[in-house]
C-alpha cells in the first residue's frame, strides 16, 4: 500500500505559511479590467529605471551560450563583486535564486530539527521559510514602535538551540537602519550566526559589511534585484568569513547562477552611471513621498516608504489605489505589522506624483 500524499511530505512543510508576493500587473489588469500599459507597479521594490543597458547587452550576448554550464562557483562574478565590495574573493559566494538562495543554502548547512532562529518582526517574511523547511523553529521578537530592535530582547530570546539571528538593514517594510552599536552588542554576545540582510543597502547612508572582517559569525546578504534592476534574473550574493564559504560551498546547489545572470551581473556592476542614477532617483523620490503623501510616512533608507493610514485600514486604501491602476503593498501579511501600514516603492517623478494624488483622493473618499 502506497503512502498518502500527506505522508510523503515531511510535516515541517505544513507549518510554513505561504509567502505572499506583491501583486502583478497581469493580476490587476484582469481583476479591474485596466489597460496593463497604464498600471503603475510600486508594490515589489523594483527599480523603475530597469536594468543597466550594459546588463541588457550582456544578456543578449550570453544567449547563444545558453547550452553551456556556467562555472560552478561563479568565479568571474565573484571577482567582479570583490572589486565592488572590497572583500577578497574567498569571502564571497554568489547565489541563485536571488538572496533567497543564500538563505536556503545557509539553513541547509546549519539548521537541524529542533534548532531555533530569531526573527525580529515585522520584517521580510522569507526568513522563517527555509528554517522551517529544515526542521527549525522561528522565535519571533517584536520590534519597538519605531521599528528599531532592542538588542537586550534579542539576546534574551537566545537558547541553546539558537543557530541563526536574522536582521534586516534597511528593514523591510519599515526602511530603518540597524545601528552598528546594536549589531556589535548582539554578535559579541552569541555563538549563533548573525545574518544581516542588506538588500536595500545601496540606497542607504551606510552599511555594516565591514564588520565581517571582525567577527567570524557574521554574514551579509545582498541582491541584484533592487538597485541593479535585475529582479527577474534572481541573482544574489553573500559576504562571509572564509571558513563559512568553504562549508557553504560543500552543500551549495551546483551552477545555481545561470550564465545569462552571471554575465548581466558583471555588466551591472560596471555601470557606475546607472547605479548612481538609480540611487539618486530613490533618495529624491522618498523625500517627495514623505513630504506629500497625506498620511504618516516613516523616514526610510531604502527605495520605498512605509505609510501609516490609521485610523483607516491598509486593505481599503490599497484596494482604492488598485482600482486606479496603482499597485502598492498592504503590509497586513507581514507578521506583527498590524492593519494600517502600506509599503510604497519609489517610482519615477511622474509615478510618484500620481501616487500622491491617488492617496489624496483615497483619503477624501474614505
Amino acid at each position: 500500500m502506497s503512502l498518502s500524499r500527506r505522508e510523503l511530505i515531511k510535516k515541517e512543510i505544513f507549518d510554513i505559511a505561504e509567502y505572499v508576493p506583491g501583486k502583478s500587473i497581469e493580476e490587476i489588469a484582469s481583476a479591474y479590467r485596466i489597460d496593463p500599459a497604464s498600471i503603475i507597479k510600486l508594490g515589489s521594490n523594483e527599480n523603475p529605471l530597469g536594468p543597466s543597458p550594459k546588463a541588457v547587452r550582456a544578456l543578449v550576448e550570453a544567449a547563444p551560450g545558453a547550452n553551456i554550464y556556467p562555472s560552478a562557483d561563479a568565479r568571474e562574478l565573484r571577482e567582479a563583486l570583490s572589486k565592488y565590495t572590497g572583500f577578497p574573493v574567498p569571502n564571497i559566494v554568489a547565489s541563485g535564486p536571488g538572496m533567497d538562495g543564500l538563505l536556503d543554502g545557509l539553513c541547509r548547512i546549519i539548521i537541524e530539527k529542533g534548532d531555533e532562529v530569531i526573527v525580529p518582526t515585522p520584517t521580510f517574511a522569507y526568513y522563517e521559510l527555509p528554517a522551517r523547511a529544515c526542521g527549525g523553529k522561528p522565535v519571533f521578537v517584536r520590534r519597538n514602535l519605531d521599528f528599531s530592535i532592542d538588542p537586550k530582547k534579542i539576546l534574551e530570546a537566545l537558547s541553546s538551540r539558537t543557530k541563526i539571528i536574522f536582521l534586516c538593514s534597511p528593514n523591510n517594510p519599515s526602511g530603518n537602519l540597524l545601528p552598528e552599536a546594536d549589531l556589535r552588542k548582539i554578535v559579541e554576545n552569541t555563538r549563533s550566526l548573525v545574518f544581516i540582510d542588506e538588500a536595500y543597502v545601496e540606497f542607504a547612508d551606510r552599511n555594516l559589511a565591514g564588520l565581517v572582517k571582525e567577527y567570524d559569525n557574521l554574514v551579509i546578504g545582498r541582491t541584484f534585484s533592487k538597485v541593479f534592476g535585475l529582479a527577474g534574473l534572481r541573482l544574489g550574493y553573500g559576504i562571509m568569513p572564509e571558513w563559512l564559504v568553504t562549508e557553504y560551498s560543500r552543500a551549495a546547489t551546483p551552477f545555481s547562477v545561470s550564465l545569462p545572470a552571471l554575465k548581466a551581473g558583471i555588466a551591472a556592476l560596471s555601470d557606475a552611471e546607472h547605479l548612481s542614477k538609480s540611487i539618486n532617483l530613490a533618495r529624491e523620490g522618498r523625500k517627495y513621498l514623505k513630504k506629500n503623501i497625506p498620511f504618516t510616512v516613516y523616514l526610510s533608507q531604502a527605495n520605498f516608504v512605509l505609510v501609516d493610514v490609521a485610523p483607516l485600514k491598509a486593505k481599503k486604501i490599497t484596494e482604492s489605489l488598485l482600482k486606479k491602476g496603482i499597485i502598492v503593498r498592504s503590509c497586513d501579511s507581514f507578521r506583527e505589522a498590524g492593519d494600517s501600514l502600506i509599503r510604497v516603492t519609489v517610482g519615477t517623478p511622474e509615478q510618484n506624483e500620481k501616487v500622491v494624488r491617488a492617496f489624496e483622493i483615497s483619503k477624501i473618499e474614505a
